[in-house]
């Protein structure tokens, strides 16, 4: 009986909250700018892979696939998954003219799982010269590491009457890490706009009666890295996005008769018919009033994309009606005016 009364009391309490809150939130689309920002001229674009084992590592390099458990093309395959599924991502995105997967030339990195030193750009404006790009995007190494852990388990079998048995047998659980990095180069500026390292990895389990056969038994692997590395690729490819996002804003719902209404019109969708009747409490004589009603002018604003106007109406409701509220909003909004110029440039470079 106690805990239901007190279940009751807090039912209480927090319908009290809700129903005395002086705000309610809303949430609204914004674009955020792409992580890679490129020339808004860079629509032909060339793709290498210098994820080959330079000859100084090749030691290195066929040990490490000994280690791994893998077929011995499994980085050469891996990283060419990656790049593959850059170029499809690339492809994707309309404001390119082309994209141009680059195989003939010979710029192997020189070190395993870290960056290589960058292109000279005299290599990179040969590179694009020759292949009629931009810009290029730089597999610039690519890097499989498998650890194997083995354990005794019960295996189950049929036997040569069709039942199945418990025997002893192996597990085998092999943990495949792929590391790789990006670079993407503009000769034009002789700068490298992007550097990127990735780290991923695949979990693979089987078993066996003995552990070759529990080794055996994890098939698909292969496939799974091959896989995981395209997706490496498109992830990379989806940088050069701008990006949808949703964020959340406070506006005051209470103050006048006129709040209680414009709350109405907000939840069915009616910003503008809201906006109208904040509008007839900016110059109302309670400070407190008026501060909430310049708040929520900016927020409407804001709604419309109009962020300059928007700060306008957040600056006064801090700086003429004291709204501790409205100085966080003005620090947002000086974020999102921040990317959008950011974007602007993105669009018109």
């Amino acid at each position: 009986m106690k805990n239901l009364n007190r279940l009751f009391s807090a039912c209480v309490i927090l319908l009290l909250f809700s129903s005395c809150a002086s705000t309610n939130k809303l949430t609204m689309g914004a674009t955020e700018p792409a992580r890679i920002t490129l020339p808004s001229n860079a629509v032909r674009i060339g793709v290498i892979n210098r994820s080959i084992p330079s000859e100084e590592n090749k030691v290195v390099d066929k040990i490490d696939k000994v280690l791994s458990l893998e077929g011995l093309n499994l980085d050469k395959e891996g990283a060419e998954s990656a790049v593959t599924g850059l170029f499809d991502e690339l492809t994707r995105n309309e404001r390119f003219e082309s994209i141009t997967i680059i195989n003939d030339i010979d710029v192997q990195r020189k070190g395993l799982g870290v960056f290589p030193a960058a292109l000279s750009w005299q290599d990179v404006q040969e590179i694009c010269e020759a292949n009629n790009v931009d810009v290029l995007f730089s597999l610039e190494f690519y890097d499989t590491e498998t650890k194997v852990n083995y354990e005794a388990t019960t295996v189950t079998i049929p036997n040569n009457l069709g039942i199945k048995a418990s025997l002893p047998g192996h597990k085998v659980t092999l943990n495949t890490a792929i590391k790789n990095g990006w670079r993407v180069y503009d000769p034009q500026s002789k700068l490298i706009l992007d550097e990127y390292i990735a780290n991923d990895h695949v979990t693979s389990v089987g078993s066996g009666v003995n552990p070759m056969k529990a080794v055996e038994a994890v098939i698909g692997r292969k496939e799974a890295v091959i896989q995981r590395s395209s997706h490496i690729g498109n992830s990379y490819g989806y940088d050069v996005r701008p990006l949808r996002k949703r964020i959340s804003r406070d506006y005051f719902v209470k103050g006048t008769d006129n709040f209680v209404v414009a709350k109405r019109r907000a939840q069915t969708g009616d910003w503008d018919g809201a906006a109208v009747l904040w509008e007839k409490e900016v110059s109302n004589p309670d400070a407190k009033v008026a501060g909430r009603a310049c708040y929520n002018m900016a927020i409407i604003n804001e709604i419309n994309g109009d962020l300059e106007k928007a700060m306008e109406w957040a600056s006064k409701s801090y700086t003429d009606y004291n709204n501790s509220e409205a100085l966080r909003y003005v620090n947002l909004l000086k974020y999102r005016m921040a990317e959008k110029r950011q974007l602007e440039q993105q669009l018109s470079r």
